[in-house]
């Protein structure tokens, strides 16, 4: 018995009781089990935690596997890029038992060209499957010849048409479409400055040949030209939605357009400046943006929008798993609250992303993926990074304040 968070966003449970075997969980709440739950000798709970939290394991929406984050220097991570797609592969898998121990149990990739999310979402299927976090992704993202992106994407102009792009990426083994809709932010000039790359047509095309093969849709999207071709296009999740608008946000909530905010490759820009370059002029501009993105998701939270966490790892200094810890610190510091943050990296991702295993709750008929601290992180998400029990389909696991981070 002690607090249980079940991921539905609702208040927490005192003194919960929780039934579970490797394969699933089998009863949740304050009153004792029914007998025929239980083993025949058993009288009381195998433990009893009164000063513990359960939660559900952590969900990161938005990564890219392919990509080592915690790499700050441009030329090696340019280097990199160079190694073949097995090599990128392989090092992707030596990530994946590092981030279950670290709390991790669901990734949604956010695209990569090289085959390596595709690989591991296969992997994660199989009955050879190792010890890793459920990963589903959309192979290669979607862009326009000649704009940002050619780095994880594969050109429209390759298939004909927004259908026929569709599905190519769908023959692939595609669990999503991703659709780069837009550039990156311009931080010298503290904006996105470069016409959004698909026109509203464009993404509705994308979206309708999506749904046609029961696919959702996911936009990188940032200014707010982009963020409202994305919106009226209908797709399932705007990503990064750096500059996004009060009107927007509502049509959002009353669409169900998820966002997934992901402060972390920016405030990553901020933390290393000397490193990466950037004078005063450009880390106030990033400031700046910062302050209107916490903005944002404030009023976010207030109006009901349904927001994911994503951390974008893969992205110059935010690393698998440990920039997700990071990036939950971020949104409660930009001032929703734990309880919020929590929500995020856990229910609301597989309340809104349709993955196709039932995890990020602590319900019955879900998966016995869950986190266990004498930490709450009601108390302050920051808590999560302390020690804690991990435990995944039966077997536990003990992190601490100091993760194997090699390689993430």
């Amino acid at each position: 018995m002690g607090t249980l968070i079940d991921g539905t966003g609702a208040p927490p449970l005192a003194n919960a009781h929780i039934v579970y075997d490797a394969e699933q969980i089998y009863y949740v709440g304050e009153d004792s089990p029914a007998r025929e739950l239980l083993g025949a000798a058993q009288a009381e709970p195998d433990l009893d935690l009164a000063e513990f939290t359960l939660l559900p394991g952590l969900v990161d929406a938005h990564t890219h596997l392919f990509l080592e984050g915690g790499e700050l220097d441009l030329e090696k991570r340019a280097a990199y890029l160079n190694q073949s797609s097995e090599d990128l592969l392989a090092l992707a898998r030596a990530r994946l038992e590092k981030l279950v121990r670290l709390g991790m149990i669901g990734i949604r990739d956010a695209g990569d060209k090289h085959g390596v999310g595709l690989a591991l979402s296969r992997l994660s299927e199989s009955v050879d499957r190792p010890l890793m976090p459920y990963v589903d992704s959309p192979g290669a993202a979607i862009h326009h010849r000649g704009r940002y992106g050619s780095f994880m994407a594969e050109a429209i102009e390759d298939a004909g048409t927004p259908a026929e792009c569709v599905a190519a990426r769908v023959r692939a083994g595609a669990d999503r479409i991703k659709l780069i809709a837009t550039g990156i932010i311009n931080f010298k000039k503290g904006a996105v400055t470069a016409e959004p790359q698909m026109t509203t047509e464009e993404v509705r095309a994308l979206v309708a040949a999506a749904k046609s093969f029961d696919r959702q849709t996911l936009a990188h999207a940032s200014g707010d030209d982009g963020i409202e071709r994305v919106i009226e296009g209908g797709v399932d999740s705007v990503e990064h939605g750096f500059f996004l608008r009060d009107d927007q946000l509502a049509r959002m909530r009353d669409r169900q357009i998820a966002w997934v905010p992901t402060f972390s490759p920016v405030q990553e820009q901020v933390d290393h400046a000397d490193r990466m370059g950037w004078d005063g002029q450009v880390v106030n501009n990033l400031k700046r943006i910062l302050d209107g993105h916490a903005a944002s998701l404030r009023r976010a939270d207030e109006m009901g929008v349904q927001i994911i966490a994503g951390s974008d790892a893969g992205s110059c200094g935010v690393a698998h798993g440990l920039g997700l810890l990071y990036e939950l610190e971020l949104m409660e510091r930009a001032g929703i609250g734990p309880g919020a943050v929590v929500h995020a990296a856990t229910g609301a991702g597989s309340a809104r992303l349709g993955f196709k295993e039932k995890f990020g709750r602590i319900e019955p008929g879900f998966r016995s993926r869950f986190l266990l601290t004498h930490h709450s992180p009601l108390d302050g998400v920051a808590n999560l990074r302390k020690e804690k029990f991990v435990i995944f389909d039966g077997a536990v696991f003990e992190s601490g304040e100091d993760p194997d981070f090699e390689g993430l």
